[in-house]
């Protein structure tokens, strides 16, 4: 996929158990696998992270949402931090081996995650989902608008299906978050697939 990420994000809709099913046939596919649990203790998690490496999950590929002490003594390749986590200046100078993405909603917020240090932002939502009813989507438009301020890759993230990714792409986008339109599609490895064709064709024209 040369350059052109693929992050798929747990939905916290399915067991456990489904969840390691689908990314142990997916993750090839897959530039990150992000563990979005937060209803799940460390030890959840920790157990959750062992399963994926016996079903041959790469540990530099998963990423953890907001538990840094997970990711650490795991060892996994990254941890993603939201608004309410400890400051990404703090975990880069703690923990320097970690990939550090952050969750951004604004041109501002993305701006300050660059200068504290972030590896990479995860924007949006883009477009309408149903997990952000009631809530504007932030438009194609705002996207151009914020790469253009970022020297770090830029991933996007809401309602992202793969006929959107051509648009994306012109718009400067470095890679796409998915949750649903994959991990809850009928056939997940045909759905990841699609996602992974889009991005590669358009590094390819």
């Amino acid at each position: 996929m040369a350059n052109k990420e693929l992050h798929i994000v747990s939905t916290g809709a399915q067991s456990i158990n489904t969840f390691v099913s689908i990314i142990s046939e997916i993750h090839p596919f897959a530039t990150a696998i992000h563990l979005r649990e937060k209803q799940m203790s460390a030890r959840d998690l920790y157990q959750t992270i062992n399963q994926l490496i016996q079903r041959s999950v790469p540990l530099n590929k998963i990423v953890i949402n907001d538990r840094i002490d997970v990711a650490s003594i795991a060892e996994v390749g990254g941890v993603q931090l939201a608004y309410h986590s400890l400051s990404v200046g703090d975990v880069k100078r703690a923990f320097p081996k970690l990939r550090i993405g952050k969750s951004v909603h604004s041109l501002e917020e993305a701006v300050e995650a660059e200068l504290q240090g972030a590896d990479y932002v995860i924007y949006g939502h883009i477009y309408p989902t149903s997990s952000k009813k009631g809530v504007i989507a932030k438009g194609v438009d705002s996207v151009e608008e914020l790469k253009k301020q970022l020297s770090i890759p830029l991933i996007v993230i809401g309602g992202i299906k793969p006929s959107h990714i051509p648009e994306l792409i012109d718009r400067g986008v470095d890679g796409v978050a998915v949750l649903s339109g994959v991990l809850l599609a009928q056939t997940p490895i045909e759905a990841v697939k699609e996602y992974s064709k889009m991005l590669s064709k358009e590094m390819i024209t």
